[in-house]
């Protein structure tokens, strides 16, 4: 959103969601006006009144979004691909609206892979995707593929402004000191959690640690934190969720212990930090192909979540102990990093928008990697 609002006569941008999503809180207070079409953001999996329901929402959201679409006539359409892609999509085509489709994993799931025909262009954070939706080799628009498939990262807040080390004056972490940044989502922390309680005095006798914990680890870790001696407990500092704070924490750390979602490593490689990998087991592996790129890379170590625990934690700070490692690791993240995917993502969209030639892939990567303006 931010790379088309910093765009010359940046477009009116609008949003067309479903019910049961984050939509209700997150768009409006953006500014930006919210349309719903009947269906709901997920799709159930469990045997309830839904599974029925869900089939019938989806009928009656095409003809919702034909009406919405037709009367509007955007431009150009911006999707992720989820469940309430597929009606607009498919409106989408019957109008001759151009789309753009972005997919930030490795593996795609289930709704991308039955929606990617649909689009126009697609997106994605690993060039492996496209071979996956089957448009390998559909990079340079001008090739005579109908629908380009381009590496263009994943789109993620603007980093390159950040100081560091006004991060870490703020933080109160001294020069020589070390600075561990701990978090995982709110439904996949526990393992994280339980990890850093098990050996929580000993990791503070080391480095400083930020832990953001999720709502319902919240309470454990201050109960930890009082724990603590005197001059320990300043070095933990526990938060069930950073949000605005969350790229000064990554601006001021040594190294990330996390989870593998795209976004996530989007954030660390663009801020060249070494990482400790640990990839939500289930949602059909999604997470443990992206830490693998990480992983083969040298930008991080992969632990499996089985294998993740106190002791685990404590190995991974091994990585802080020997400055040649924590550098190739570190360059190695600044070589995957594309702290300019959101101006990729937004030039290819625009392209659509105005019917131009989306640029080749070429192109669309130096943006993505931030060597252009």
């Amino acid at each position: 959103m931010d790379a088309l609002r910093r765009r010359p006569n940046p477009p009116d941008v609008r949003w067309l969601g479903g019910h049961r999503g984050l939509e209700d809180g997150i768009v409006p207070g953006a500014g930006i006006a919210l349309r719903r079409l009947a269906l709901r953001s997920l799709r159930t999996v469990d045997r309830d009144v839904h599974l029925v329901l869900d089939p019938l929402r989806l009928g009656l959201s095409l003809p919702q979004a034909l009406v919405i679409l037709a009367r509007e006539r955007p431009a150009a359409i911006f999707t992720t691909g989820g469940y309430v892609a597929i009606p607009v999509l498919l409106a989408a085509r019957l109008l001759g609206i151009p789309t753009l489709l972005w997919e930030g994993n490795i593996v795609p799931g289930r709704s991308v892979r039955a929606t990617a025909g649909l689009a126009s262009a697609v997106a994605v954070s690993f060039t492996a995707t496209c071979e996956a939706l089957g448009l390998a080799g559909a990079g340079p628009a001008e090739a005579g593929s109908a629908r380009p498939c381009l590496e263009t990262g994943t789109p993620i807040r603007e980093t390159r402004t950040i100081d560091r080390l006004a991060a870490r004056e703020r933080l109160g972490i001294a020069a020589g000191e070390q600075l561990v940044l701990v978090f995982g989502g709110s439904q996949a922390v526990r393992r994280l959690n339980d990890a850093v309680a098990e050996v929580l005095p000993r990791l503070v006798e080391r480095v400083h640690l930020i832990h953001v914990t999720g709502d319902a680890g919240y309470a454990a870790a201050l109960a930890a934190r009082a724990r603590l001696g005197d001059a320990q407990r300043p070095r933990y500092r526990p938060a069930p969720f950073l949000r605005d704070d969350m790229l000064e924490a990554l601006a001021a750390a040594d190294l990330v212990v996390g989870r593998a979602g795209s976004s996530t490593l989007a954030e660390v490689t663009a801020m060249s930090l070494p990482m400790v990998v640990v990839p939500y087991p289930h949602a059909g592996g999604h997470q443990r192909a992206n830490a693998a790129i990480l992983s083969e890379a040298g930008a991080a170590r992969l632990v499996d979540d089985a294998a993740f625990d106190g002791p685990a934690l404590l190995e991974a700070l091994r990585i802080l102990d020997d400055p040649s490692t924590h550098a190739r690791m570190g360059a190695a993240a600044r070589a995957l990093g594309r702290p300019g995917a959101a101006e990729a993502v937004a030039t290819m969209l625009l392209a659509l928008a105005d019917r131009r030639p989306i640029p080749d892939a070429q192109a669309i990567a130096r943006i993505a990697r931030g060597d252009v303006a």
